[in-house]
């Protein structure tokens, strides 16, 4: 099977095709696949989906992809990996785009539940593709500000990208889907703040009882809030280690993490190895290519 790597930080390929572009293969980075127009089906690990017009797919990076087309297909992928995410979080002086690079990552951790297509909202789809034909036009010409105009582009379709995960969320299985759903949502996004994490602040955000808002997130997630909390910013650091180069000392500062010791120690404890362990075993099953042609 073939292996592709992104040795850039960012690409984006339109191709436009009658029969499937590339064979069965994996790759190592995030890709972003639009349908302009056209038919036929897209293979995502054991999973199988007949696309069409205006559908969108997010692949992770080690997904055994491949697609069968029916009629001719105008595809759009948008490919990004570690390095390109680094660049986009807030506070790099390489970066303009804020907090794009945590939009992605909340994209990342719900999106293992919906590997069909995730544009939802039937509002969305018309200003998805005109950002796709916008996106296409100026990447293939040299023009001032090219660069910027094509990252806020991308920053503008990953936005509505993660708008459309969240309505996708599974019902919880306890109280008011409404707002155990935004409950979810606001742990999500306000995992750098744990301020904002605190029993207190939930219960006041969310107009519950604080004597009860613990056990109405145990019921939500089978997890007390701190417990909650925890697996996912672990999550978090996993994506860290498998798709950037970030020191230890930085993760724990971004994270909220008392010191190196106390990540590896919490690390550990919930995945059996140390977070430099863990790096070192996934970047080697990343680089690792099978000797069989697919």
């Amino acid at each position: 099977m073939q292996v592709i790597n992104l040795y850039k930080p960012f690409d984006i390929i339109y191709a436009e095709e009658e029969v499937c572009p590339m064979g069965q293969h994996r790759n190592n980075f995030f890709e972003l696949v639009y349908i302009l127009k056209g038919t036929g089906t897209l293979h995502n690990n054991q999973h199988i989906y007949d696309y069409a017009e205006e559908n969108f797919f997010l692949m992770m990076p080690q997904n055994t992809v491949h697609t069968r087309v029916s009629t001719r297909t105008a595809f759009v992928f948008i490919r990004f990996n570690g390095i390109y995410l680094e660049a986009q979080r807030a506070g790099n002086p390489h970066s303009n785009l804020g907090d794009w690079a945590r939009k992605l990552e909340y994209i990342f951790h719900n999106n293992h539940h919906f590997p069909g297509c995730i544009l939802q909202n039937k509002d969305d789809k018309p200003v998805v593709r005109a950002l796709m034909n916008a996106l296409i036009l100026e990447y293939s010409r040299e023009q001032s500000m090219r660069n910027e105009v094509v990252q806020q582009l991308v920053n503008t379709i990953i936005t509505i990208v993660a708008r459309n995960v969240s309505l996708m969320r599974p019902e919880p299985a306890a109280g008011n889907s409404e707002v155990s759903n935004e409950i979810i949502s606001y742990i999500h996004q306000n995992i750098y703040y744990p301020e904002l994490l605190k029993a207190e602040k939930l219960a006041a955000k969310f107009n519950i009882s604080q004597n009860y808002i613990g056990e109405y997130i145990k019921k939500l997630t089978g997890n007390t809030i701190q417990r909650y909390i925890t697996n996912y910013k672990l999550k978090l650091v996993e994506t860290r280690l498998q798709y950037s180069d970030m020191r230890m000392s930085e993760i724990v500062e971004e994270l909220g993490f008392t010191d190196e010791s106390h990540l590896n120690k919490t690390f550990k404890k919930y995945n059996g190895i140390n977070p430099t362990e863990y790096r070192k075993k996934m970047w080697a099953e990343r680089n690792y290519q099978p000797g069989m042609s697919g």
